[in-house]
């Protein structure tokens, strides 16, 4: 967006204050006022650069600088907005945890990434103090908010110094130079922190620029806030939802609603449950979303249904887009509702898998022999036969090279590419590419179900009994030793469906699994109450515990 090679992601702020100054970079929510509507605090870009500089300046005179690892738990709010920016303009390395992970995973991350710096609200620090997070290597503590004593001192003491308007020269790193860890969702094991570059940073919002032709000038709602300080970047401005990020299920669908009416929101990010959750009120409630240019729902996927029902309320034109990749790589493909609804929904209500778009401009994707071993070296003779399920590798500029203090997972998920130079990351997902250059989606590499005749891929099968209309999801898990791996299928039911109907299901699921190939050796299906899932997502199933469930209930 400048004259020179951006390299460090923060300065993207700058610009866009001097593009911009007046435009509102952030609207974030404090409380209501008395018709009980969401009030919001804004900033103009010009503020937001100016208190991220501030913010700086601070910092840097309590030892938070170039290269020390400083855990930030701050809600979403204009705090949050200046801290991030101010990290990444003195070259420090936020380390950012998500607290929907449970507190066990978070005191093993915390551990692991040796932060020397914690800035959090009072709870946060209360929380590390009582459960001794990070105990050995914090050595700066900064509150955000009233500080207790075990709160070191507070951001308004640190920036109360620097008047408004100071200046701050941002570090300039190298590309490759650690720019942030970010903690995986671990829903499938305990959570790594992967190694963003700022390279790695610029690369994402590059891609999402141009694979979504989001402009300057827009209006964002994130519903996730690791996607909110994209906004910033590309020139939108972001409006906070008044919800509790961790759970968005239980969002109240009525306020998101009304900050999209309110702002006039054109681009919207939301996890599957939630967009469940805004459609199905939506869909009751006949409302019509008509500033919205495109939505993005990523972390799982969308059921097509529920991608249908909350496309009833935007315009012909808008679509939905589920783009594909995960924390160490995103994005990597991207496909729209438009596709979906008209051409692979079916495919996939058939076990064809779910189709995860192409790839994007500057990616290389993969499928190669599927595989629980180390690869050391790339070589073109892994690659399997289109069509043909295997893993999928990706290679491209906005894939993070390592995770931090974890070697044994570095080298069990990335390639070295002698030839070409760079690496491949295994996705630890299973796929294949159609003749449209397509890539579709089969499930996760450690969830296969491998029987004495051969493997079960988790997704295409689910998608099958997914189709009854009873059925809220289905989850395929393997009983017994790898191999010879008994296939189960667990199955949660709609809310409203009456408990004396299970039967008459059970036996039309058990119909439905004989019509085809790959589900007709699954005889054994059993009802539970409610899946243990990610709360980040309300979408990611912890098959593990259902596998136990299962073994429990069938013994």
């Amino acid at each position: 967006m400048t004259q020179q090679p951006l390299t460090n992601i923060a300065a993207y702020l700058p610009e866009m204050a001097r593009r911009q100054p007046d435009t509102p970079a952030i609207h974030c929510p404090v409380g209501q006022d008395s018709q009980g509507k969401t009030r919001y605090v804004s900033w103009t870009f010009r503020e937001l650069e100016q208190q991220s500089n501030r913010a700086a300046l601070g910092l840097e005179a309590v030892g938070v600088g170039r290269g020390v690892r400083t855990v930030l738990m701050v809600k979403p709010g204009p705090e949050f907005f200046a801290l991030t920016f101010a990290l990444f303009k003195v070259g420090a390395v936020p380390v950012l945890v998500d607290p929907g992970m449970g507190v066990k995973n978070l005191k093993v991350c915390l551990a692991e990434a040796q932060p020397h710096a914690f800035i959090g609200i009072p709870t946060a620090h209360l929380a590390r103090v009582l459960l001794g997070w990070a105990k050995d290597s914090l050595k700066t503590l900064v509150t955000v908010g009233r500080r207790f004593g075990w709160g070191g001192t507070t951001l308004e003491k640190l920036t109360a110094p620097f008047p408004l308007g100071s200046a701050y020269q941002m570090a300039q790193p190298d590309c490759e130079e650690m720019a942030a860890i970010l903690f995986t969702s671990g829903s499938t094991g305990v959570p790594k922190g992967a190694v963003y570059s700022h390279g790695n940073f610029l690369a994402q919002v590059e891609a999402l620029q141009q694979v979504y032709a989001i402009q300057p000038g827009e209006v964002d709602l994130p519903t996730f806030p690791l996607f909110a300080l994209f906004a910033p970047a590309l020139g939108m401005s972001s409006v906070i939802p008044d919800m509790d990020f961790t759970r968005p299920a239980s969002v109240d669908p009525v306020k998101i609603i009304s900050a999209v009416e309110q702002f006039k929101v054109t681009n919207m990010f939301g996890s599957p449950a939630l967009i469940n959750r805004v459609g199905l009120y939506g869909a009751e409630h006949a409302t019509r979303l008509p500033s919205l240019r495109r939505v993005i729902s990523a972390g799982a996927p969308v059921p097509a249904r529920v991608m249908a029902r909350f496309a009833s309320m935007l315009t012909p034109e808008t679509q939905i887009f589920t783009p594909y990749g995960a924390t160490e790589s995103l994005p990597v493909c991207s496909i729209g509702s438009h596709e979906i609804l008209a051409k692979t929904r079916a495919l996939t209500d058939a076990g064809k898998g779910v189709c995860i778009g192409r790839p994007v401009p500057g990616i290389q994707v993969e499928v190669i022999d599927i595989s629980d071993e180390p690869i050391h070296t790339w070589s073109d003779t892994l690659k399997v036969s289109p069509g043909e399920i295997g893993e999928i590798v990706v290679k491209g500029p906005q894939v993070t090279a390592s995770y931090f203090n974890r070697e044994e997972s570095t080298r069990l998920s990335k390639i070295a590419d002698s030839r070409q130079g760079g690496f491949f990351h295994r996705m630890g997902d299973l796929g294949y590419c159609d003749d449209a250059g397509r890539l579709w989606f089969c499930g996760r590499k450690s969830h296969r179900v491998t029987t004495a005749e051969g493997d079960l891929f988790t997704i295409p099968c689910e998608a099958i009994f997914n189709t009854h209309p009873e059925v809220f999801r289905a989850a395929l898990v393997g009983l017994g030793e790898p191999g010879q791996q008994r296939p189960v299928l667990c199955v949660e039911l709609e809310a409203e469906t009456p408990q004396s109907a299970q039967a008459t299901i059970h036996r039309q699921l058990l119909e439905i699994g004989q019509g085809f190939a790959i589900t007709r050796g699954i005889d054994q299906i059993l009802f539970h109450p409610a899946f243990p899932v990610d709360i980040r997502h309300n979408a990611k199933i912890f098959r593990e515990k259902l596998a136990v469930w299962a073994a429990k209930e069938l013994a």
